[in-house]
């Protein structure tokens, strides 16, 4: 029933990849899921790029732009947003210790010493892999990582993860898609395990 509900999401967003609101669409996800939304703007840049595969750069460019402002975003959510008081986290932090699994106040204060040490890398990892860039980005602005730095990483990581993807979609498209349409089933479970696993990362690595 559940891999009903995800092929039946699949195939109605395709449908939206020669509709005028496509790239709207695209950059609203790439935008929110970048500071809150749990959704990441890949499973949307595929089937777009799919069905206008002439499309692919510009595809690239708006969600690679929307999801660096949108990182831009979630820096100013923690840098303004996060503390009440020194060390003291405000309601904004508590509802995201809430509601993003993983994501709890132990496991963000010990993100802080790595920050200092190794910021761009850190954002760039986030950035480029399934980890749940989010996180990182709101970091970035809790922990005062120098904004530059951690605009250039987002936007070196993020352009990279989906201009990557999309040549490859625009350069393989019609043996790509048969073979997503044939393990489409398996290929949903896989993304769902790389996203908890980006969330056990995280508790990992700190």
């Amino acid at each position: 029933m559940k891999f009903n509900i995800i092929r039946k999401t699949y195939d109605w967003v395709l449908s939206w990849a020669e509709k005028p609101s496509a790239r709207a669409a695209l950059f609203i996800l790439a935008f929110a899921e970048s500071s809150f939304f749990p959704v990441p703007p890949d499973i949307l840049l595929i089937p777009l790029v799919l069905g206008a595969r002439k499309k692919w750069f510009n595809l690239a460019l708006t969600v690679t732009a929307a999801s660096a402002l949108g990182g831009i975003f979630g820096y100013f959510i923690g840098h303004f947003l996060w503390w009440s008081a020194p060390q003291v986290s405000s309601g904004v932090a508590a509802f995201f210790f809430k509601n993003i699994p993983g994501f709890t106040e132990a496991v963000f204060l010990k993100m802080q010493a790595q920050y200092i040490e190794y910021g761009f890398w850190i954002v760039f990892t986030a950035g480029f892999t399934p980890i749940p860039y989010k996180i990182f980005t709101i970091s970035s602005g809790a922990f005062d990582l120098n904004f530059i730095t951690f605009l250039i990483a987002s936007i070196i990581s993020r352009g990279a993860r989906f201009f990557l993807l999309s040549f490859l979609i625009h350069r393989f498209g019609e043996s790509i898609k048969k073979f997503i349409d044939k393990y489409f089933n398996w290929l949903a479970l896989l993304f769902t395990i790389l996203l908890i696993g980006g969330f056990l990362v995280i508790k990992g690595a700190t």
